[in-house]
């Protein structure tokens, strides 16, 4: 299907002050804790400023970590709404097969609305035990897990709570959530290529995995934002928006990473509720903001621990930019940040070119692990760089299989096989070689550096991937690439 896209404005004429926007974008650049990926800002229904960092495209999936927890729960609505599920309906309802094995009373108790806010009673996390306990069934791993209090009455960030609701739609529908969302939600919103991940059971997890472009971001928080209506046609249940975004269950005081201001103020229905409207968001930074009192959406990719603060600007720059009417005088601000949007770019890892005694495949241009095993990829064993007059070529060693980069300068070059990835680098002194990897397809930047004295090697993450996964699987999972591991990954 052809995507109809979105409605375009100048920013001034939606009252959007580009100067707040500016501001947003010096405070992203600057910190050096957040790689910002893509940023997209609609208000009043139309897009007013979008921009993506080089090397990530606008077209290109991005992994989402939980925000793919959102889409979960609009399919679950849906399906609600079809008569297929029912939110007050014990889940063990759905799964009668384990009902010899699922003895706990609060286990049974547990009903479909309970998963859907994280509320199943648990007052921790359970995805290292449900899936030790069965990984070829992952709800039975999770009814399995008593809950310690009675389900409805505590909150706790638990990802099998959202992978069994995931795994109750793709039951009663009898279809994946990538086929069962595709003619109810992507096509008629124009959301082009979706990929989700799939574990061994063959379901698509539902509580991370999915990979989208920002656009399919963007179009989910404005049909939430209009109450589930999209160009006049009414796609979700009337009333879904309204339950979706109320906090069913309080957060503060629940086990949460750091000071997160805005994770403390209650769970609806796998969205969080923040000091200004709610949002789902994802590990590293991937963010669908609804903003109902400023009729405004902000959907964002990015690369950063530091997800409050990334918050935190957005309430700082961005909210005293949304004014309450149109602006008048405005055009060569505007004309100045949409040149800006246009050419934004994340700075390459320096370095000069490769000198000969490093190229070919001479002793000295192979390196080892330095201390003997690389902490952060334990299965990488070896770094071998080939230089050329055009270039270089950086081959890691991964469990007996090379993963080849190559650089031909400047800035970043952009490959697509073994998978999507972006490098830059060379030799940052005599003795120094550096490369950065971005893996387009998700947060990750791999960096490598090469002691040609020592001849060894460290490899680190600037932003770890959640799941330990060779780099061969670092991209949306296209054709035959699936999930084989025991525990899919994480989605915080």
């Amino acid at each position: 299907m052809t995507a109809h896209p979105l409605p375009t404005a100048d920013p001034a004429a939606q009252g959007v002050d580009a100067s707040g926007v500016h501001a947003f974008l010096d405070a992203l650049e600057a910190d050096p804790d957040i790689e910002p990926h893509s940023l997209m800002i609609l208000r009043h229904g139309h897009l007013v400023a979008a921009g993506w960092w080089s090397p990530y495209t606008a077209r290109r999936p991005h992994l989402l970590y939980s925000l793919s927890k959102s889409f979960t729960a609009t399919a679950a609505a849906l399906a609600e709404a079809e008569g297929l599920i029912d939110f007050d309906a014990p889940v063990l309802s759905y799964f009668p097969e384990f009902e010899a094995d699922i003895t706990d009373p609060r286990s049974r108790a547990m009903l479909v609305r309970h998963v859907a806010s994280m509320a199943s009673g648990h007052e921790d996390e359970t995805v290292d035990a449900t899936y030790g306990t069965d990984p070829h069934e992952p709800v039975r791993g999770f009814l399995l897990q008593p809950p310690q209090r009675d389900p409805g009455t505590v909150f706790a960030y638990n990802q099998p709570c959202t992978y069994t609701l995931g795994a109750i739609v793709q039951r009663v529908t009898g279809q994946t959530l990538t086929a069962y969302l595709r003619p109810r939600l992507f096509d008629p919103l124009g959301i082009g290529e979706t990929l989700w991940q799939r574990d061994r059971t063959g379901r698509e997890i539902g509580f991370s995995g999915l990979h989208a472009a920002t656009d399919a971001v963007a179009r989910l928080g404005q049909l939430y934002l209009d109450d589930g209506v999209w160009r006049g046609e009414r796609l979700l249940p009337e009333g879904w928006v309204a339950r979706a975004s109320h906090p069913h269950i309080p957060t503060a005081g629940a086990t949460l990473v750091g000071d997160r201001q805005d994770s403390i103020r209650g769970y609806g229905y796998q969205f969080w509720m923040s000091r200004h409207g709610f949002r789902g968001d994802g590990a590293y930074g991937q963010f669908c903001i609804v903003l109902p009192e400023h009729d405004a959406v902000i959907a964002a990719t990015s690369g950063t621990e530091r997800m409050q603060e990334y918050l935190d600007l957005v309430w700082q720059h961005l909210l005293p930019a949304f004014r309450p009417g149109p602006l008048t005088g405005r055009d060569d601000a505007d004309t100045a940040l949409r040149e800006r949007l246009d050419a934004l770019a994340l700075p390459p890892a320096d370095g000069g070119p490769v000198p000969p005694q490093w190229a070919g495949d001479r002793p000295d241009a192979v390196f080892t692990p330095e201390g003997g095993a690389c902490a952060d990829l334990p299965k990488l064993t070896e770094a071998r760089i080939t230089a050329d007059a055009g270039g270089w070529t950086l081959r890691l060693t991964e469990d007996g299989e090379p993963f080849d980069v190559r650089y031909e300068g400047p800035g970043w070059t952009v490959t697509e096989q073994p998978v999507p990835v972006a490098v830059s680098g060379g030799t940052t002194d005599a003795d120094t070689f550096t490369a950065d990897l971005a893996f387009l397809e998700t947060p990750h930047r791999l960096r490598v550096l090469c002691s040609l004295p020592d001849g060894t090697f460290r490899a680190r993450w600037l932003t770890r991937p959640l799941g330990d996964w060779p780099l061969r699987r670092l991209r949306a999972p296209r054709g035959s690439v699936r999930a084989r591991a025991e525990r899919p990954q994480e989605g915080l």
